[in-house]
């Protein structure tokens, strides 16, 4: 399947560097995230981002990417880019000179299709013993590669682990244990080699991972943002609060004068990256009062009221 140019996606000039690609794809996915931006086309812009991202923050995908354009998924892991891009040249001079490859003289001429199709198939086109000199005809050809999608959860894309996937297939259902590493994010693709379409050697199949809404946890790319609930006395006077995360129980220094939605940074506390730095998380302030205050209570959020000149509608 052919993918859009990331580059273009992203907004960004081909020798963009991983912090500026980063920057990017964080900005685009607040921006096209389906929770945030309700207009219809967001989640297809949000899905055409994360995949773009998934391939630019890849090293290995970006070179693929790179040599071979967008159907890089289908060219087999051996083709030598070089070849690819000499094969590719002929061919579209092939077809400038004229109604396809024929001539006056035969098939092909000023065409070496030894050479074209050579770094294409390896050895098998090349007279192997089961390449054209053994049978008349080219040799065995590998499979196709497949994409499936595959749901995970905020707590798997944080620890990874293993899952048993099951596709439909046209042959019936398929089941397959998968590991899903540790700092998956969403769009990013999982090999499994060789359990694509049947061919000789068959193809790769290729998981899309989807990360699962959660009820308190956000993420983009590798941040997470949950809410971070305060009593007034808290946010007003300053506290340090334990805070649970999807990595395990934190402390948060919560400044004095803290209003709802402020966002209180833990570096390092997002998604982990086995590449490089692992995502932030934020705590999003969100100030809680009781449903039901005692009398007390509500003497004391009275007193407070007659005593206070705030008024948070001119704050």
């Amino acid at each position: 399947m052919a993918v859009s140019d990331p580059y273009e996606v992203l907004g960004v000039p081909r020798d963009a560097d991983q912090d500026e690609i980063q920057r990017e794809y964080r900005k685009l996915a607040r921006q096209y995230h389906p929770d945030i931006n309700k207009d219809p086309d967001a989640e297809e812009r949000f899905k055409d981002v994360s995949e773009a991202y998934a391939i630019l923050s890849d090293p290995d995908q970006r070179r693929r990417y790179d040599a071979f354009g967008p159907d890089f998924r289908q060219i087999p892991e051996d083709v030598d880019p070089d070849m690819w891009a000499r094969s590719q040249s002929r061919a579209r001079a092939g077809a400038r000179a004229g109604a396809g490859y024929t001539t006056a003289g035969g098939f092909g001429e000023g065409i070496d299709f030894e050479d074209l199709f050579g770094g294409l198939f390896g050895a098998r086109g090349r007279g192997g013993p089961t390449g054209r000199a053994a049978s008349g005809a080219w040799g065995p050809v590998r499979g196709a590669d497949q994409e499936a999608e595959v749901q995970v959860s905020v707590d798997e894309a944080y620890r990874g682990g293993k899952r048993t996937v099951t596709l439909d297939r046209p042959d019936g259902p398929r089941r397959l244990e998968v590991t899903i590493p540790a700092g998956v994010t969403d769009g990013q693709r999982i090999r499994l080699a060789g359990q694509g379409g049947g061919g000789d050697p068959a193809g790769d199949l290729y998981l899309i991972a989807r990360i699962a809404p959660h009820p308190r946890y956000r993420v983009e790319g590798r941040d997470v943002t949950a809410d971070l609930p305060l009593a007034p006395w808290e946010a007003a006077l300053g506290a340090t609060v334990a805070f649970r995360t999807p990595g395990g129980e934190a402390k948060v220094k919560v400044p004095a004068g803290t209003s709802s939605g402020r966002r209180l940074r833990l570096r390092g506390r997002g998604l982990p990256n086995p590449r490089g730095d692992p995502g932030d998380l934020y705590a999003e302030a969100r100030i809680m009062v009781p449903s039901e205050p005692s009398e007390q209570e509500r003497r004391l959020f009275e007193q407070l009221a007659e005593a206070s000149s705030f008024d948070p509608r001119r704050a």
